[in-house]
């Protein structure tokens, strides 16, 4: 038996071992995410590119669950743990079943380039919905409790490899990407862009992080001695493998211009820590070392590292010794994935307005039901981007349809293209307001589904992306949407306006106009069920946003802008049209007896918080309740900052008590200077089911409770 070979060693005494067998030659040929089969050694081709944003993707058919921003709308961590989970059950179930047919392709490992814990921190940024929001605790919170349903629960073996990606300061523009130097101060970096990856490295212990195409502070995310060296291995403790974006190394010199050639580019990213290449340029590694740029100590530290994963998702082990080996492939998309991806959907849909309670609509009432937009029979407006093939889909429309089934007629209009000024290329311009008038004249209401799809957000690159870069222009619906409501609410019907879009839309003649709106994103394969049988009550919404709907994109600071001033709820100055962390229900709910633990706050106390939840409405639902800390001392501080959340299910008429605990780390800022400092002075915590902003509780009729904490010292806390 060869060592490699040893069940009883550690996987890191193994891959050292293997590594240590191999050739120069071959042990470049590993860094490639194709890495190469080496038969002498028993070593099958693999293939490290795997996505599961939200549903194993790119591989044939999968569960496609809601679009991450969606699952974010949750607020509800123990629903991700049992997303991830059921992803990973379902890519364990792919890779035994294409293993058994020799199927070693792209997309076919168990190395999944998931979660994006980036901060959306721009609306116009394309590819936020593949994100968990603009807030670093949510996003934190939530990424979490993926990767750990992801990795699984096994002393021994990984169910599959989880990826924190793109670190870091990392969200947009898409279209300069591959040359931007993303500028920002120590404090924005360590108080916003870091502590989604803090998390989930040091808290799930994520196998795998992957670097961005950008530079941050002039160096490129891939080779940076700043992030990969200094942070994430030095100050976290970081003992998995790293990633570079897909091609993003011979950025170094074709886009940034900080190295001449591809030999140097592979020299840099090598020598500080990125250990796996997407794409082929580390082919150069081999002259690199044979020319002394890079030892051949540092990668066969890179390779041991990689072979450390694939050692702990037991590649290597006796089949019959890995749990994960007996999942079968009949797990996948099946019903009973049908049946939790369409619970899960229906957790992510939130209720934005709700004038005169005119929903739910109760459809013994209604003949007649007008449903129209180019979003209402819209499949990519089910699935977001980076998704897999589900084995149905159920648009809005169809939903529906078979809602309602034989006992209200439904009539369809597209309305009008999503965003051009015609449906048909021949027509004139609006050349669908006919029907919409006859469908509004016919109806006793009218849902009017409207909004984006992938094709109008998403990433730099993405076939058939109608903006280029795939960024939005602006926040606006596009194209002759807003007309088109118009029309429909100039008809004199009740209409319900149903969004589907994966970032902030900005509609304040429509918020003004209409009485009822949900904010859908993009729902998932099953996500017409789920936005049906919300609109007709058959259960209460409870999704929260993860996002703040600004009035206009021209509140905001540049694109460019890394500065956090003006941006998300933590540093906007301007009211939100819709803010962060505000939902409706069809039910209510009280929250009284409202404590905390202690009116002081020191390094390494904690303050718990107790409350009473009280579902005082007539049906079922969900609430989260919110914790929220400010600091009413320290420079550049946020208006306040998420610190606590709780998602609580409660039938009609049930009380629970809610307990959560602030730690000192809850009240720490981190200074000018990146040090993690608990100021002596006040702190405000404010505990209720929504923002302690005034648009909020306009828009709720509920003010959260406030408690002072003080603080008697200024001492810097170990992060």
């Amino acid at each position: 038996m060869k060592k490699y070979e040893d069940e009883s060693l550690s996987f890191k005494e193994r891959a050292k071992a293997l590594v240590a067998e191999m050739t120069l030659e071959e042990k470049v040929f590993q860094t490639l995410h194709w890495s190469a089969a080496i038969e002498r050694l028993n070593i099958k081709a693999y293939n490290w590119w795997n996505e599961a944003l939200h549903g194993v993707a790119r591989a044939g058919v999968a569960t496609v669950f809601p679009q991450a921003i969606g699952l974010a709308a949750s607020f509800d961590e123990d629903m991700m743990e049992k997303v991830g989970d059921c992803i990973s059950t379902e890519g364990r179930a792919k890779f035994n079943m294409q293993q058994k047919y020799g199927d070693t392709d792209i997309y076919k490992g168990l190395t999944f380039w998931s979660p994006n814990v980036n901060i959306f921190r721009d609306p116009r940024w394309g590819r936020g919905h593949e994100t968990y929001g603009e807030d670093p605790y949510l996003t934190g919170r939530l990424g979490v409790r993926f990767i750990e349903g992801m990795q699984g629960k096994d002393p021994k073996y990984l169910k599959v490899a989880a990826c924190a990606k793109h670190f870091a300061v990392h969200s947009g523009p898409e279209d300069i990407r591959h040359s931007f130097n993303a500028e920002v101060s120590k404090q924005d970096l360590y108080e916003t862009y870091l502590p989604a990856f803090k998390a989930c490295v040091k808290e799930a212990h994520v196998e795998a992080v992957m670097g961005a195409y950008n530079r941050t502070n002039g160096e490129p995310c891939c080779g940076s001695k700043t992030l990969l060296g200094d942070i994430l291995r030095q100050e976290w403790g970081f003992d998995g493998h790293v990633t570079s974006d897909c091609w993003a190394i011979k950025d170094f010199h074709e886009g940034h211009h900080v190295t001449n050639s591809p030999e140097e580019s592979v020299s840099l990213a090598m020598n500080n820590g990125c250990d796996l290449n997407c794409g082929h340029i580390y082919m150069n590694l081999l002259q690199a070392v044979q020319d002394g740029y890079v030892s051949e100590e540092t990668l066969t530290r890179a390779v041991e590292r990689l072979y450390t994963t694939k050692m702990r998702l037991g590649i290597f082990d006796a089949p019959e010794h890995v749990p994960y080996n007996t999942i079968d492939y009949s797990v996948v998309d099946n019903k009973e994935a049908k049946q939790f991806n369409l619970a899960v959907a229906k957790k992510t849909l939130v209720l934005l307005k709700n004038a005169n309670h005119m929903l739910p609509l109760d459809k013994k009432k209604i003949k007649t039901v007008g449903v129209i937009g180019p979003n209402a029979n819209n499949r990519k407006a089910l699935i977001g981007n980076y998704e897999g093939t589900a084995s149905e889909y159920v648009t809005v429309l169809e939903g529906i349809q078979e809602y309602l089934g034989d006992d209200v007629r439904v009539r369809y209009s597209e309305g009008c293209h999503l965003f051009r000024d015609k449906v048909q290329g021949l027509g004139k311009s609006n050349d669908r307001i006919a029907e919409v008038r006859a469908v509004c004249d016919e109806s006793d209401v009218v849902i009017a589904v409207m909004g984006l799809d992938a094709g109008l957000e998403g990433e730099e690159g993405d076939q058939g992306n109608e903006f280029a870069s795939g960024d939005k222009p602006n926040l606006e619906l596009p194209g002759l949407q807003n007309e088109v409501l118009k029309e429909i609410v100039a008809s004199k019907k009740p209409v319900v306006l149903v969004l589907l879009s994966g970032s902030a839309l900005s509609f304040p003649w429509a918020e003004e106009n209409i009485p009822a709106i949900v904010q859908g994103w993009y729902p998932g394969a099953q996500g017409g069920r789920a936005v049906a049988s919300m609109l007709f009550g058959d259960y209460s919404p409870e999704g929260k946003l993860p996002v703040t709907f600004y009035r206009t994109s021209e509140e905001l600071p540049a694109f460019t802008d890394y500065a956090m001033k003006g941006r998300t709820y933590r540093y906007m100055e301007k009211e939100a049209l819709y803010p962060f962390g505000y939902g409706l229900s069809y039910t209510d709910f009280s929250l009284t007896d409202v404590s905390i633990s202690s009116e002081k706050i020191g390094a390494g106390a904690t303050v718990r918080v107790s409350a009473k939840l009280k579902n005082t409405g007539a049906m079922d639902g969900a609430e989260t309740v919110q914790v929220y800390v400010k600091a009413m001392q320290g420079e550049n501080a946020p208006n306040y900052q998420l610190k606590g959340l709780k998602k609580v299910s409660l039938k009609a008429g049930e009380t629970c008590t809610v307990e959560l605990e602030l730690t000192d780390k809850a009240f720490a800022l981190y200074d000018t200077d990146a040090k993690y400092m608990l100021q002596k002075g006040s702190y405000e915590v404010y505990v209720g089911t929504g923002q302690p902003d005034a648009r909020t509780i306009a828009l709720t009729g509920k003010k959260p409770a406030v408690f002072s904490v003080k603080c008697d010292e200024t001492v810097e806390l170990k992060d």
